[in-house]
């Protein structure tokens, strides 16, 4: 059922997951009961593999974390490739993302912690220590501007109500 259709819907519900699909379904000419035929499919293939929110953590007063990107090489074994060793480390809970990548470095590791400190002793002892890992790089995350196509900014002071007694 990968089809136009599918296509379209999924391209809708990326862009917003929480779209009903009764508005989904006028948007691709379909009954909403298509919609969610189609939507169950993608799931049940995973095509659809979750659902998320962009949310700007920065702007609320909790536990801040730390963000790093580490570029690792790595040392491919015979038969397995960089298949091995990538889901060694997918399995680590810091490990928010995790890319193969052309260019001077195998994999791109995305990292989450409580501290640098924390996130470099991640590094050194556990990340490194991996037999096929030749070399890591790290860079510390200092601000966010675009995620997932979504842009961080501050609320527009001219849009602000101000009342003044």
């Amino acid at each position: 059922m990968f089809d136009k259709k599918s296509v379209e819907i999924l391209q809708i519900i990326e862009a917003n997951g929480r779209i009903e699909s009764e508005k989904i379904a006028k948007m691709v000419d379909l009954t909403a009961e298509e919609v969610d035929t189609y939507i169950t499919e993608l799931e049940d293939k995973n095509v659809i593999l979750s659902y998320s929110a962009v949310v700007d953590w920065a702007k609320l007063p909790v536990q801040e974390t730390v963000t790093a990107m580490i570029d690792v090489k790595v040392a491919p074994k015979r038969g397995v490739g960089f298949d091995e060793v990538a889901e060694r480390i997918h399995r680590f809970p810091e490990v928010r993302a995790l890319y193969l990548m052309s260019g001077a470095y195998d994999l791109s590791v995305v990292v989450e912690g409580k501290t640098m400190q924390e996130t470099a002793r991640f590094v050194s002892e556990r990340l490194s220590t991996i037999d096929s890992v030749l070399s890591t790089t790290t860079h510390f995350q200092l601000k966010t501007y675009k995620h997932d196509g979504v842009i961080f900014k501050e609320p527009d002071e001219d849009r602000r109500i101000v009342v003044t007694p």
